[in-house]
């Protein structure tokens, strides 16, 4: 049996839950859904079970609800890299670490110090470090648009799209171009997205990324970087949106996979 948290922005016409349940039962798997409001970590009686987050509200409730139920059981992906991908601070000190390509980034409280990096980069982009769907981020070229502390600060990389790549166990098997003429171009921001090859080279960074910080499966964001691609952020409870590759079926196959492997 997998237990399974639905993405709390699914709709009737959007549901991504949905589609890896039937995906699930298709293959002959079982499953159930885990409402984590209405679940009391310490009185469950799950033990040994594996459950898939397909997504949690922005709330510390669900997350604290998760993470307790990780103690005695399998949970994919892991609440640990769940919340390391929510922290940009975080994903980029891993990625900083594994010397996996990424924008200069500054993370600090100084006013001063993030000033004099802005100096030194002319224009920089501006994040929150908990942030979601492209939202809140804005490139600024004057201290006076800093804002109140701390601040996350990255390298302006100029573009006109960027790449999310979908990796399970470490490899990438599928991939979108996000095209649109902001500086966003997630879907929700109104970006475009069309299907593309993975080459090579997002092969090997989407997955060493990925790896980096912990998940099982993730969404991993590109962007193009001279000749070669730069990872911007890690996407712990991803979309696939517009995605040609049949990423409902994937997740179902590798969770079932999990799932015999726990049980052997």
């Amino acid at each position: 049996m997998i237990h399974i948290v639905p993405k709390p922005t699914d709709t009737p016409d959007d549901n991504s839950t949905a589609m890896v349940v039937r995906e699930i039962r298709n293959l002959g798997g079982s499953c159930r859904y885990l409402d984590l409001d209405a679940t009391d970590p310490f009185a469950t009686g799950l033990s040994g079970e594996i459950i898939w987050a397909c997504g949690l509200k922005q709330d510390e409730h669900q997350f604290e609800v998760l993470n307790a139920l990780s103690i005695s059981n399998t949970v994919v992906n892991s609440p640990l890299s769940i919340f390391t991908c929510a922290s940009k601070v975080m994903t980029s000190a891993l990625l900083v670490r594994h010397g996996i390509a990424t924008p200069r980034t500054l993370f600090t409280a100084s006013r001063d110090v993030a000033v004099r990096f802005l100096e030194e980069q002319g224009r920089v982009v501006i994040k929150p470090v908990y942030g979601f769907d492209g939202n809140d981020i804005f490139l600024i070229d004057s201290a006076d648009q800093l804002g109140r502390p701390p601040y996350y600060l990255q390298e302006y990389v100029p573009n006109d799209r960027d790449f999310r790549v979908f990796v399970i166990d470490g490899k990438a098997v599928g991939a979108i171009a996000r095209v649109s003429d902001t500086l966003a171009h997630n879907i929700h921001q109104g970006g475009t997205g069309m299907p593309v090859e993975i080459s090579p080279e997002m092969q090997e960074i989407a997955g060493a990324a990925a790896r980096a910080v912990g998940v099982d499966y993730g969404g991993v964001d590109l962007l193009r970087y001279g000749r070669d691609f730069c990872v911007l952020e890690v996407n712990g409870t991803p979309n696939w949106h517009c995605m040609a590759a049949p990423i409902p079926r994937q997740l179902a196959e590798y969770l079932l996979e999990k799932e015999r492997f726990l049980r052997k």
